[in-house]
């Protein structure tokens, strides 16, 4: 098809098939609209393919291996010989994953009336789009249009990523051999993650963070855990430091760094180097423009809570939005943006979204932290529990960490939620429960938790803070 030929009509294009696509698109297509979805590389986006999904295999991968080592003191003797962890064979099993994945999400568009166009969708007006589809060229007109086009690792003026020594999260993943040093530029939630996972495998690690400390936007006291773990992990951990260079010679990279409190220079040889110093919004090539579509000094779309962007038929979800880029909270927008086109009463009315980052120790969290809450102007009690004080952890020898809950000292609302330890990724789903359901502390103290289990440590911290909870010694005054 060439310009200027009919446009395919349809009444909502999606652009980008990763988390708040896809969900856009099958709950349109459950609504009885007609959709388009357009996808320029593989449904499942970023997320599935190349970050979420293939990191958290990784992960579960270098921790079972790392187990391997505490394992004789739980009585199990293995046979005599190292064990070694083959990252060309690991890759095949994440391809096996992503592909199952990927596989399920084409079947669900195809069961909900979804048609799913591969190819580069650019706005020609505010109710066309070109989409290049290898070689061909094809105009669709919409009703409505969701943008969802995610976000790329951004990497500074001063690194020319190569995919072989210089690399970003998606060649990392990509590796088909453990390096024997990997020097990390960002001390952020990805590169906490991938450096530990990578540290378990037998990398030497060099971490190189700007900030004062690693994890700079999570509670000191959550992110000290994970620096524990780090040490025992033997990764070398660089903060107030920032990268004035990196050079490859001979097959290996030298990095420069500078330290703000000492004044000095320092040099880090590594086989490899991985950036993680962030991540930009993908909207400068899709012709927003063109569709009257404004963007912000950073390139992000401001929307309203219905993810309406200032042109009121088009709308945009996740990464391209302002906030944080989770897919959870992509896919939740890419939800309400379909309602809210079909009429029906949805919004983005909750603040409760939730983070986890998947290191040794996990840490996750929804609400208020205690500093928050203070800058908000509550009068606060906080209490935590810990880890070490409970039956399950200390029987399946995780005894690190602690859970916090944060408490309005007047109402005894519940403001926050935070954990960080073993299998903080699915606890905190009870910490997202409870404080959309506006539960006092006195709900989660009352509330049966099954025993032995670690999800006992909410109830013991709910306690904490009334002044009884019966298996640490309390600190607070007893609330009757």
């Amino acid at each position: 098809m060439v310009v200027g030929e009919v446009a395919i009509e349809t009444d909502v294009v999606v652009i980008g098939g990763g988390p708040g696509g896809y969900a856009a698109a099958i709950r349109l297509g459950q609504l009885g609209l007609s959709v388009v979805l357009v996808e320029k590389d593989s449904l499942g986006g970023v997320c599935l393919n190349r970050g979420c999904i293939p990191s958290k295999a990784l992960i579960h991968s270098a921790t079972q291996f790392d187990s391997l080592r505490g394992l004789e003191k739980l009585g199990i003797e293995l046979p005599e010989g190292t064990a070694a962890f083959r990252m060309a064979k690991w890759q095949a099993w994440k391809e096996s994953v992503v592909s199952q994945l990927r596989t399920g999400v084409a079947h669900l568009c195809e069961a909900n009336g979804v048609a799913v166009v591969k190819g580069s969708a650019t706005f020609l007006s505010s109710d066309r789009i070109g989409v290049e589809t290898g070689g061909d060229f094809e105009t669709y007109k919409f009703r409505h249009a969701i943008v969802a086009t995610g976000s790329r690792p951004f990497l500074p003026p001063f690194v020319e990523r190569d995919g072989e020594i210089i690399l970003d999260s998606t060649d990392a993943l990509n590796l088909q051999e453990v390096p024997e040093t990997l020097a990390i530029i960002g001390g952020g939630y990805i590169g906490m993650e991938l450096g530990m996972a990578f540290a378990k495998l037998g990398s030497k690690v060099t971490i190189v963070e700007a900030a004062q400390d690693i994890l700079p936007q999570t509670a000191a006291s959550l992110s000290q855990v994970v620096k524990k773990q780090g040490k025992r992990l033997g990764i070398t951990v660089k903060t107030g430091a920032r990268v004035e260079s990196v050079a490859v010679a001979e097959g290996r990279a030298q990095l420069t760094i500078s330290t703000s409190q000492q004044g000095t220079q320092e040099q880090i040889a590594a086989d490899k180097v991985l950036v993680t110093i962030g991540r930009v919004p993908n909207t400068g090539e899709i012709g927003l423009a063109q569709a009257g579509v404004q963007v912000d000094n950073r390139g992000y779309i401001p929307v309203d809570d219905a993810c309406r962007t200032n042109v009121s038929h088009i709308y945009a979800i996740g990464d391209v939005t302002p906030g944080p880029a989770l897919a959870h909270r992509a896919a939740k927008q890419g939800i309400v943006a379909a309602e809210v086109i079909a009429g029906l009463p949805s919004s983005v009315d909750s603040p409760y979204v939730p983070y986890v980052i998947f290191t040794e120790p996990q840490i996750a969290g929804v609400g208020l932290t205690k500093e928050e809450a203070e800058q908000h102007g509550y009068r606060v009690k906080a209490a935590s529990f810990p880890y070490r004080a409970n039956g399950k952890a200390l029987a399946t020898d995780e005894g690190e960490g602690f859970a916090e809950v944060i408490v309005d000292e007047e109402s005894h609302l519940l403001l926050g939620m935070h954990i960080v330890g073993a299998d903080a990724s699915n606890l905190i789903g009870e910490g997202v429960l409870a404080l959309e359901l506006a539960a006092r502390v006195e709900d989660l103290a009352l509330t049966i938790h099954p025993h032995p289990t670690l999800s006992e440590v909410w109830l013991e911290a709910a306690e904490a803070a009334l002044g009884h909870a019966i298996h640490i010694v309390n600190k607070a005054k007893v609330t009757r």
